[in-house]
Formats: structure tokens, sequence, C-alpha cells
């Protein structure tokens, strides 16, 4: 059995780490090295961590790297063939790791994988994270399938085939070291959030491919939408996907998406300021004034190919305008059927 390494991140954590860190201990792999990474904490996680499962590796950071930095030295340290970063909020079942791995084995062109995240509140609804798959839309908003916006289904079964994606969640993201060699690491400028999807971006580039394994699942305690709105994920999250954009996107192609993407958040940050919500406003203006003064830093990267997403349309204009709520009401003639995985 290839050799496994789970990395779990965390930063003054420690009762999600009581909440769901022994089940992640307790993933039933014959060759597995668990990997405790802490970002400084300083409500004595790496000591509990230390003293209820002697066993478990533990790297204490110097300072808060957050959530690349903090990932990528724990890789660079990492023993395994595959590599899998999980959030210190994931429960999983002893088995979950199996399905995985044999996806990975069976097919070398397999970059990342994902299970199927649903939620630990909730366990028959998709969560936040990746759901049953990640895609992204020409303007690269993302959506799961299971979990577009803030609508969460219920799991009836009905994404229960493996299949490519554009990105898998970063929740409890599956890597190929060997692929992750080619393409590097998570992009440390990003800092947190869209990481896994610039980097699963890079792999497909690279032609390896971005797979969803229903046979495996995790519960993500913060797998409600209710636990990620806030003004710091906001800017996050504008200003990385301006980058990722500007990165994986020939220079042509880039200026249209750019000013179609500027006149959708221009708006929401009007709407945010009349109704009184300046903060959610400011967020989105120093996402897109940090993603312009840095850009440079960027340029070397852009590639000549355009390696598209899944699909065609705007999820966006679907969902609000057109009210398609689901991943099975998205019409088809847009979206570009990935082979199914056997």
């Amino acid at each position: 059995m290839p050799r496994v390494s789970l990395i779990i991140l965390s930063w003054n954590g420690l009762d999600l780490l009581k909440q769901c860190f022994a089940s992640v201990v307790a993933t039933d792999y014959p060759n597995l090295e668990i990997i405790y990474a802490d970002n400084a904490s300083t409500d004595g996680s790496p000591e509990w961590v230390a003293e209820h499962f002697p066993s478990v590796r533990i790297i204490r950071h110097a300072e808060n790297h957050l959530f690349c930095k903090g990932n990528n030295e724990a890789i660079l340290q990492a023993t395994g063939q595959y590599l899998v970063l999980v959030n210190n909020d994931i429960e999983t079942p002893p088995g979950w790791l199996t399905a995985l791995v044999g996806r990975a084995e069976a097919d070398s062109t397999i970059g990342a994988l994902q299970p199927k995240v649903l939620q630990y509140y909730q366990r028959d609804h998709f969560g936040y994270g990746g759901a049953a798959g990640g895609f992204q839309d020409r303007l690269g908003y993302s959506f799961a399938r299971g979990h577009i916006l803030q609508t969460m289904e219920r799991d009836s079964g009905q994404y229960d085939d493996a299949c490519e994606l554009d990105y898998a969640g970063g929740c409890a993201l599956f890597l190929r070291r060997t692929a992750l060699n080619e393409v590097g690491l998570l992009d440390e400028r990003f800092e947190m959030h869209m990481e896994e999807i610039d980097l699963c971006w890079r792999l497909r580039r690279q032609g390896f491919r971005i797979v969803y394994e229903p046979r495996s699942h995790v519960y993500h305690v913060r797998g409600d939408t209710r636990f990620n709105y806030a003004h710091w994920r906001l800017y996050f999250n504008i200003r990385n996907s301006l980058w990722m954009l500007y990165k994986n996107l020939p220079a042509r192609r880039f200026p249209v998406v750019l000013t179609q993407k500027a006149a959708i958040e221009g708006a929401l940050a009007a709407s945010l300021l009349v109704r009184g919500r300046w903060k959610g406003a400011a967020s989105i203006l120093r996402g897109y004034r940090d993603a312009y003064r840095n850009r440079r830093a960027f340029r070397s990267e852009r590639p000549r190919r355009h390696t598209p997403n899944a699909y065609r349309g705007s999820i966006l204009w679907d969902y609000f305008i057109r009210r398609r709520r689901t991943y099975a009401e998205l019409p088809r003639q847009r979206l570009r059927l990935t082979e199914a995985v056997r």
C-alpha cells in the first residue's frame, strides 16, 4: 500500500480538535503518516495533541503562516507518496481513505481527488468545501454538485457517480506528490481562500485530471453556508479570484472576463453601500486594489493556451435570474460534460 501523509493544519482550534481529531487518527489505512501542523496556537492545541495522540507527528510553526504556507511547510516535511490536506473541523469514517487511494493508484493521470463532503450537523445534506465536486463558470465563479451558492441539496444518491471536476474542495484535498512536483505547491501569495481552485487549475493546465470519488465521504462541521460569510473572507475571495484568473487565463481572454466580473462585483459593492453594509463594500474595493497592485508578480506564469472551465454559462445569472438552484437544473448545453470515471 502506498504511503499516505494526512496533514491537519490548525490555529487556536482546540475545540474543533477535541470534536474531530480522534476520527482522523482512527483512519483505517495500513501505511499512514499523520501530521498535526500548528500555526503558533496559544490555546494549548499542540500540547493536547501530544498528550492524547502520541503517535501523531507534530510540526510547530514559529508564527501563524495561514493556510497556504502552513500546509506547504508540512508538505515539504511529509514522507507520503500521496498527501491529504484535512481541515481541523472534518470528521472522517474509518475507511474513508481506501477508495481515494485505490482511485489514484488505478489512474496515474489523476492529480487530485476529493471525497463526498457532507454537513456534520445535517448528515444527509451536502456541505461547504466541495460537496459532490467543484466546477467553475466562464467568469471563474465556483459551484459544486449539491451546493450552489446558498442552496445545499439533500444527499439522496443523485451524485454517486465518479466524474472529472474543475477543482477538488480544500477541506479534504487528496494530492499526488509527483503532480505537485510538476506544478508547485499552494500559492503562498494567496494566503488563504481560492488556493485549491488555483492549484487544481494549474494541474489541469499540466494535463492532470481532478476527480470526485463518491465511495469516500467526510463530515464538515462548518459545512453550512452560515459559517462561511464574513468581511475578511469576502476580501480574500475577491483578491484571490482576480489573481487566479490573471495567472491561469491567456492574456487575450483576461480583459473580457475582468470587465464582466468588475461590473458584477461593482454592482454588489454599490448594493452593500445602499444597505449600509459599508464593511462589505470596502472589502470588495480593497480586494480589487490589492489585486491590481500586485498583478505583475503573476505575469510570468500566464499561459498561452486556454484550459477551459466546465461551465460555459454564468452561475450567478442562472441562480439569481433564472432561479436554477441545483446542478441538475443547469442547462446541459452550457456544461462541458466531463467523462465519467469508471
